[in-house]
């Protein structure tokens, strides 16, 4: 028989919730923490969300009919036709990828910001009760997951640009914007604080948002019952709000960056 963990106070409560089921890379061990780890839970729950979302897109894709559409078919068009809204109103010109792009990105983090939803000790339980002594399953309160995302889109915008002004274009304008040529390290440095500061920006906007509400969530979860129910029904309304806000930020910032590389300074 799995005995399960019990904390023994609130700060030690907090603290199993908020703690990663790590994999040590050099001994393959489960760990408490360190550099070279993997968080696992965050791995699997982010996988098993990406095909959440697209095994139903790909059957609708395939099934879709225009006789009679079902609940599923007209909800994905209503979130393909708003994607695709997003990327025409601000991307000039034509790019089917980038409709994919927005569509995949609102999805998959609002899905993953869904999870906070979840009461915080139903999962972490049924996991304990089958030997995984920590799960946290709002992915985008890990930092690793939303920069992860921010990084991806970093590369994505660096690749456009260079398609939109060539290779020498591009650097052309690293070296020689805004002050000549005269001042290249300056505008190079300026650019590259640019860069680096929008992925930045962009992980721990969506990380802050998710963090702290998932914090919130636990410190409902240690008040007496009579009160956190009214408190956690008002907080999760309210919170509906912010997941999808939040989700809605990151695809409309990764839509404006990638738009921006059509513009020359």
């Amino acid at each position: 028989m799995i005995e399960v963990h019990q904390p023994a106070n609130s700060t030690e409560y907090i603290q199993h919730h908020m703690t990663h089921l790590m994999l040590n890379l050099h001994n393959g061990t489960l760990t408490n923490g360190g550099f070279w780890t993997l968080n696992i839970d965050t791995l699997v729950v982010s996988f098993l969300l990406g095909l959440l979302f697209l095994i139903p897109f790909w059957i609708v894709a395939k099934r879709a009919t225009s006789d009679t559409p079902g609940p599923l078919q007209n909800l994905i068009e209503i979130l393909v036709n708003f994607a695709d809204k997003q990327v025409q109103e601000t991307y000039r010109g034509y790019s089917s990828f980038l409709g994919a792009l927005a569509l995949t990105i609102f999805v998959w983090v609002f899905i993953a910001n869904f999870m906070d939803l979840i009461p915080v000790d139903l999962l972490p339980w049924g996991a304990e009760h089958v030997g995984i002594p920590y799960l946290r399953v709002v992915t985008s309160a890990d930092l690793n997951f939303t920069f992860g995302l921010s990084v991806s889109v970093f590369f994505l915008t660096l690749g456009f640009a260079i398609y939109e002004k060539g290779s020498l274009g591009y650097l052309k304008e690293l070296l020689m914007t805004p002050f000549g040529v005269w001042f290249a390290p300056v505008n190079f440095v300026m650019h590259v604080i640019e860069e680096l500061a929008r992925p930045v920006s962009l992980s721990l906007r969506l990380f802050g948002n998710m963090y702290a509400g998932e914090l919130i969530f636990i410190l409902i979860a240690l008040i007496p019952w009579w009160t956190q129910w009214p408190l956690g029904l008002a907080w999760s309304i309210f919170h509906i709000l912010i997941i999808t806000l939040q989700a809605f930020i990151f695809m409309v910032l990764t839509i404006v960056y990638i738009s921006l590389t059509k513009d020359s300074h």
